[in-house]
């Protein structure tokens, strides 16, 4: 039988790789990496470094394009399926051709893969086919979530209150009832400008990196300034990877 294993690797620094997931690293044959091309270069490069500062038996690294997503029709839902779709061929690929029974491949994930990533869902879709045979485990890794908190010294949540994660697309439509702190994830909008005076952010960008960028403060005086800088970075990079906190001063 073929074993995935789907490795949290953290929000972007080596350093934060659980014990766990280095032990798991050390089981692996072929590690499977979608390329996402030179403009994020620097993610295949970090992920090479964890490989390298971490592993100690051989192994083959496997590279394919990632397919790109239609980020231009107004049918959100829909382009994330059949984006998603197409990632789960090549990866059905990869598995059936390069892994053979017996050997462990591995898809290395940013931050967690049960928070705002889709290995998990194209690994049960790819087994929902019953084209290719194996079985998968989950290793847990250092979410941007965690990281963004950490790097801002305050807490997810406050005593007895709830937290929700959201995205910039639900944030637009109105900040969340009953709720007073509020996970930002997959804005490309700046959609906390919208929110009200009494609202503190803590932001990031690039969390864990060399490039890391945070600002916090009431929104209504940083929030121009996160816009600037966030422009700034996605113009000098290609590409951002950011998320925030809302805290509802109370």
């Amino acid at each position: 039988m073929k074993q995935i294993l789907l490795i949290g690797i953290g929000a972007g620094d080596p350093d934060y790789v659980t014990i766990q997931a280095v032990k798991a690293l050390n089981r692996v044959d072929v590690f499977f990496v979608l390329d996402k091309g030179e403009v994020k270069q620097d993610l295949v490069d970090v992920r090479q470094e964890i490989l390298d500062r971490h592993v100690e038996r051989s192994y083959r690294v496997v590279e394919a394009r990632d397919p790109e997503r239609d980020r231009s029709t107004p049918a959100y839902a829909e382009a994330v399926h059949d984006w998603r779709r197409r990632r789960a061929d090549v990866c059905e690929e990869l598995i059936r051709t390069e892994l053979a029974d017996g050997e462990t491949g591995a898809f290395l994930v940013w931050g967690d893969p049960s928070l705002y990533d889709s290995t998990l869902a194209i690994v049960e879709d790819i087994l929902a086919r019953g084209d290719v045979e194996f079985d998968y485990e989950v290793v847990p890794g250092i979410t941007s979530v965690q990281a963004l908190v950490a790097k801002h010294r305050t807490s997810l949540n406050r005593v007895g209150r709830p937290v929700q994660i959201t995205t910039g697309r639900r944030l637009a439509e109105g900040f969340p009832d009953d709720v007073d702190d509020v996970v930002v994830m997959l804005d490309a909008h700046n959609s906390f400008t919208g929110v009200e005076d009494d609202v503190d952010i803590y932001w990031g960008a690039y969390v864990g990196t060399p490039d890391e960028l945070l600002v916090s403060g009431p929104v209504h005086e940083v929030g121009e300034r996160i816009v600037a800088t966030r422009a700034e970075a996605r113009e000098r990079k290609g590409w951002i990877m950011d998320t925030y906190l809302l805290r509802r001063r109370t």
